[in-house]
């Protein structure tokens, strides 16, 4: 019998798939993301990834306050979310589709294809203090959280 109390730890609490408008036309697709309209945070940064070497791997951290809408513009890759209990990998493939990440979540971005492009949404500035890098201390962290 376990001594964990009877506090739900889904990874779906922490994480959600947001479609963002696409408008379709015979010349092309177009997709737009407005703060606080397609996104529940004004946008303080944006930032992508893009030339990931096969085989390499992104982030590797989580964040203390910080959240972010992840899209995969083009191509495609992995996004193994982690909210310190639960693991859940999720495929990015549709640039007007996007996983928004609240904080206290870990995340690792694998399997970049050939001519993947990641963007992401921020709710802060870049500030390393938000940063949790190491694995053992986040989940002490989601631990003295969850209490």
């Amino acid at each position: 019998m376990s001594n964990r109390s009877s506090t739900s730890f889904s990874i779906d609490d922490a994480i959600s798939i947001i479609d963002v408008p696409k408008i379709s036309d015979p010349r092309g697709n177009l997709t737009f993301i407005e703060g606080t309209r397609h996104v529940p945070f004004d946008i303080q940064r944006v930032y992508y990834l893009y030339d990931v070497p096969a085989g390499e791997s992104r982030a590797g951290h989580a964040h203390y306050a910080l959240k972010q809408l992840i899209i995969a513009v083009s191509g495609s890759f992995d996004l193994l979310v982690d909210n310190g209990h639960e693991r859940k990998t999720i495929t990015c493939n549709r640039p007007y589709q996007g996983v928004l990440m609240n904080s206290l979540v870990w995340r690792e971005l694998t399997n970049f294809s050939s001519g993947a492009v990641c963007l992401v949404l921020a709710s802060m500035p870049y500030e390393e203090s938000d940063y949790i890098r190491d694995y053992d201390r986040f989940k002490q962290v989601v631990e003295q959280r969850n209490k």
